[in-house]
C-alpha cells in the first residue's frame, strides 16, 4: 500500500509554517496516541502521524520531500521517461558495478545501530505543570537477553555465518534489462540481512537476543512545563544493535485545565467578581495566585471588563528565562435577590442621581448606543 502524501496525513496545506505543523502534530498525536486512543488502529495512525512530523518539521527533509516525495532518488527508479519499467527497482551503483566492474557501498550487517526511541504520554495537574516535579514513570521496552546476553542463541553456542549470504546481509540478484546482464543487491531474507543464523535458539528469547520487560525511570519535570510540550530523556529508548547506543525517551506532556486559572503561555489570567458597591466606592480585595493571595486596590468607578496586571505572579519559564504575569479581569455581579430595604434604597439612589450628569467616558458610550439604534 502506497504511503499518504505527509502534509493530508497533519491536515496542513504544503505552504504551512513550522508553527502550523507542529499545532497539528500536537492535536492528532494526542487524538491517536496508543495509551489514550484505543481504537484497533490508533497505534498506526499515530505512528503515521509521527513519521510525517518527522519529515516535515526538519528544513532540510523537508526540501527533500517537497522534492522527490516518498521516492529516494539515491536508493533506486523504476524506469526511464516514462519507458519500459525494469521492476524491483535498481540503483545507480548497482548498474555501474555490473556494467563498468566499479564497486557498491555495502552497510556492515554486524555494525553498531543506534537503538529506537520511544514516547510516553503523562497527565499533569495544573500546579504540577507550573512547578515542576519529580516523579517515576514505568515503561515497556525491549531489554537485553540475560540469558543468552543478546546473542539469540542457545547457551554455549554461537550465531553461525549465513551460508546464503556469506555474513553479508545481502545477495545479488541477476537480471537482463535494455543494458544487458545487471546486479541487484538485496537484503538477504535467509538471515534478514544480519549475515547470522542461529541453529540453536535460547528459549528464552526465541533467538531475538531480546525481551519486553517495564523499566522504571526517574524523571524531572521543568517548572513551567506547558501541555503538548516534550521531554527528551536521554539514553532511555530501546537498547543499541550489536553495541550501538540506545536511543532516547520523549515524555509528552497533558496538562489538565484548572477550574479558576487559565494559562496562555507563561502568563495567567482570572477573573474577579466584584460588587456594585466594591467597584463604584473602590475597596481592596485578596486575588487568589498560584504563589498566595495578594492583595488588590480597586478604584472608585470600576466597570465590568477593567484589566488589572500583577508582575511576576504568572508561571515560571520553562528555559529559565523570567516569569509570566497574571492578568485580572474585573466582572461586576448584578444581584439576582434583593431585599425590600436594599431595593428601597436602590431607588433612592436612582432618584437623588437621576439629574445627575453622566462622566465623559459613559457620555461618549451611551452616545454610540444612540448613534447604533438610530442606526448612524
Amino acid at each position: 500500500m502506497s504511503k499518504r502524501d505527509y502534509y493530508e496525513v497533519l491536515g496542513v496545506s504544503k505552504s504551512a509554517s513550522k508553527d502550523e505543523i507542529k499545532k497539528a502534530y500536537r492535536k492528532l498525536s494526542k487524538k491517536y496516541h496508543p495509551d489514550i486512543n484505543k481504537e484497533a488502529d490508533a497505534a498506526d495512525k499515530f505512528k503515521e502521524i509521527t513519521e510525517a512530523y518527522d519529515a516535515l518539521s526538519d528544513d532540510n527533509k523537508r526540501a527533500h520531500y517537497d522534492q522527490f516525495g516518498h521516492a529516494d532518488p539515491n536508493q533506486g527508479f523504476g524506469g526511464f521517461g516514462g519507458g519500459a519499467d525494469f521492476g524491483g527497482g535498481f540503483g545507480f551503483e548497482d548498474i555501474f558495478s555490473s556494467i563498468f566492474g566499479g564497486g557498491t557501498r555495502r552497510r556492515d550487517p554486524n555494525a553498531p545501530r543506534q537503538g529506537a526511541d520511544l514516547q510516553y504520554t503523562m497527565t499533569l495537574k495544573f500546579e504540577e505543570a507550573v512547578f515542576g516535579k519529580e516523579t517515576d514513570i514505568e515503561i515497556p521496552r525491549e531489554e537485553e537477553c540475560s540469558t543468552c546476553h543478546g546473542s539469540g542463541a542457545k547457551p554455549g553456542t554461537n550465531p553461525q555465518e549465513c551460508s546464503h549470504c556469506g555474513g553479508s546481509g545481502q545477495i545479488n540478484v541477476e537480471q537482463n534489462t535494455a543494458f544487458g546482464r545487471i546486479v541487484n543487491r538485496r537484503v538477504c531474507h535467509h538471515c534478514s540481512g544480519t549475515g547470522k543464523f542461529i541453529k540453536d535458539k535460547c528459549s528464552t528469547c526465541s533467538g531475538t537476543g531480546k525481551v519486553k520487560k517495564r523499566k522504571k525511570i526517574h524523571v524531572k519535570i521543568p517548572a513551567g512545563i506547558d501541555d503538548g510540550q516534550q521531554l527528551r530523556v536521554s539514553g532511555q529508548g530501546e537498547p543499541g544493535v550489536n553495541g550501538g547506543p540506545p536511543g532516547d525517551l520523549y515524555v509528552v506532556f497533558h496538562v489538565r485545565s484548572h477550574e479558576f486559572f487559565e494559562r496562555d503561555g507563561d502568563d495567567i489570567f482570572c477573573e474577579m467578581p466584584l460588587t456594585f458597591a466594591q467597584a463604584a466606592l473602590g475597596d481592596e480585595i485578596e486575588v487568589p495566585t498560584l504563589h498566595g493571595k495578594v492583595k488588590l486596590k480597586i478604584p472608585a468607578g470600576t466597570q465590568t471588563g477593567t484589566k488589572f496586571r500583577l508582575r511576576g505572579k504568572g508561571v515560571p519559564n520553562v528555559r529559565g528565562y523570567g516569569q509570566g504575569d497574571q492578568h485580572i479581569r474585573i466582572r461586576v455581579i448584578t444581584p439576582t435577590k434583593l431585599s425590600e430595604k436594599q431595593k428601597q434604597l436602590l431607588r433612592e439612589f436612582t432618584e437623588i442621581s437621576g439629574n445627575e450628569a453622566p462622566d465623559e467616558q459613559h457620555d461618549n458610550f451611551f452616545a454610540k448606543v444612540k448613534r447604533a439604534f438610530k442606526g448612524e
